[in-house]
């Protein structure tokens, strides 16, 4: 893999839920930040507990005074752990663990992506879990790119990276944003995935070679019929089977009364997503 140049801040984020929960987002993002050269700003927030202020209960007051307080003891017990990580890493970070009430702590994170070049955060199939809000939050809201890491992945690596190309906007958003690492990977492959919708109309994958070789991108082209029109499942088989180390693909997000529903493309490879994924909205 060549030098990663051009990416100098770095956003990982996670939610302080349990002291021993998995994450192989920090890791990842310390070791690309080491790649890269970043700055890394930490974000790992705690949920604050609170009750609706019609309901008077001394003893329910105070078990969720508790437990808030045993959020704080253990966000701090996890917020040690992640500095002694990027200490051995070598990398300088900022770490940060506010303890807020649930739709707070999504739009403070929102805000704070919108100051890096990219975010790291783990994987979540679970579309009720905080982790699951924060991935949403930074696709629809950051207006930035964002990295996910799924378990298995600790450290940073993109000698083979595959660009799920469709034509939309939305895939040249994601195909840009991802210049840094597309020029450092050894071999970067457009993949057209054809079977699942009308793609006949689309800008074919095979004219962006001459202007990404242009960008310094080592690149080829290809169209892949898609297994039983399922784009997503097609994807994932490609990506085992050509240890492809990250896809870049077009997030698509629809905001519905602040909830807000990923489509189903980006929905089924963040249901099961088996390499990590570069997501631009």
């Amino acid at each position: 893999m060549h030098k990663l140049r051009h990416i100098e801040n770095i956003l990982i984020g996670l939610s302080v839920e349990s002291k021993y929960e998995p994450t192989a987002a920090i890791s990842y993002g310390l070791t690309l930040a080491k790649e890269a050269g970043a700055q890394v700003t930490i974000y790992a927030p705690s949920v604050k507990l609170a009750l609706p202020h019609s309901y008077i209960s001394g003893v329910v007051s105070g078990i969720v005074a508790e437990e808030n307080r045993h959020l704080k003891e253990l966000a701090r017990t996890v917020i040690d752990r992640i500095g002694e990580q990027a200490r051995a890493a070598g990398v300088s970070a900022s770490i940060s663990s506010p303890q807020l009430r649930r739709l707070k702590l999504v739009e403070g994170f929102a805000k704070e992506t919108r100051l890096h070049d990219l975010c790291v955060l783990d994987s979540e199939s679970d579309t009720m879990d905080i982790d699951r809000d924060l991935i949403e939050a930074a696709l629809l809201d950051s207006g930035r790119p964002v990295i996910i890491v799924p378990p298995g992945f600790p450290s940073f690596r993109a000698r083979h990276v595959v660009v799920a190309w469709d034509g939309s906007s939305k895939a040249a958003r994601a195909l840009f944003d991802a210049l840094p690492i597309l020029r450092a990977a050894e071999t970067v492959e457009v993949i057209q995935v054809e079977g699942e919708k009308d793609l006949s109309g689309a800008l074919p994958g095979s004219m962006l070679v001459s202007h990404l070789l242009s960008h310094g991108v080592k690149i080829t082209a290809k169209n892949i019929l898609a297994d039983d029109g399922d784009v997503a499942r097609t994807l994932r088989q490609y990506a085992e089977q050509s240890n492809v180390d990250m896809i870049v693909m077009g997030g698509f997000a629809h905001s519905r009364i602040r909830q807000l529903i990923l489509g189903g493309m980006t929905q089924a490879m963040l249901k099961s997503c088996n390499v990590p994924l570069f997501l631009s909205h």
